[in-house]
């Protein structure tokens, strides 16, 4: 099985509908969560959430609240680079900031290093698992991973350097705004890639025709 490069309405009509939107929601749910145990470890933030973090120090807005918003800024970049939204695409916008908030309002923030440290690598791994199971849906991309591949695409750089470009910048603009960044930060940029694609294969809707 592969992944499939396809359009809203292709994704939509590919089979096993119900199923895959199902795990999309799971996937996207788990990964607000995911994010809400990093915070709640306070070890170090994923990248893209140290400039979320860095960003409602200066605003009247939950960090959710922050995730959404800048997932449809991220969405602007797409029109430029020609990318194809999925319906993953605009879920992955809304529901991963709202179920962090949600998370974030029961989690509760221990000052013991063992269950600070227990939190952070719990929302690494479960971030890997997050991503396999949207990803898997085939249901499209969500915002910053199709502007991670529409760079790829239209410059001919590495996915590797492209991700690895957005994700020094995000932390450095974090940083610079007073966002959380430290040892969960490295680890999570170290462990997250090989997790998920450990994971996608447990996940992986085949989308090919039935005979």
């Amino acid at each position: 099985m592969t992944l499939a490069d396809l359009g809203p309405l292709a994704q939509l009509t590919a089979g096993r509908l119900t199923r895959r939107l199902t795990q999309m929601l799971l996937g996207l749910v788990a990964y607000g969560v995911s994010l809400a145990m990093m915070v709640a470890g306070g070890i170090g933030l994923a990248p893209w959430d140290v400039l979320h973090s860095g960003f409602v120090e200066h605003v009247p807005m939950t960090l959710g609240q922050a995730v959404v918003l800048f997932s449809f800024v991220v969405l602007l970049a797409w029109i430029p680079l020609r990318e194809k939204p999925g319906v993953a695409t605009v879920a992955n916008a809304v529901v991963v900031g709202l179920s962090a908030d949600a998370a974030l309002a029961v989690l509760p923030t221990p000052d013991a290093l063992a269950w600070r440290v227990a939190l952070m690598v719990g929302g690494v791994v479960l971030c890997g698992l997050a991503t396999a199971l949207y990803i898997g849906a085939q249901l499209g991309r969500g915002p910053r991973d199709g502007l991670m591949t529409g760079l790829h695409r239209r410059t001919g750089i590495s996915l590797r350097a492209v991700r690895t470009a957005i994700e020094v910048s995000v932390v450095l603009i974090g940083l610079v705004l007073g966002g959380v960044a430290g040892v969960g930060t490295v680890i999570y940029a170290l462990a997250i890639g090989p997790l998920a694609q450990w994971m996608l294969p447990w996940f992986l809707v085949d989308l090919a025709p039935r005979r």
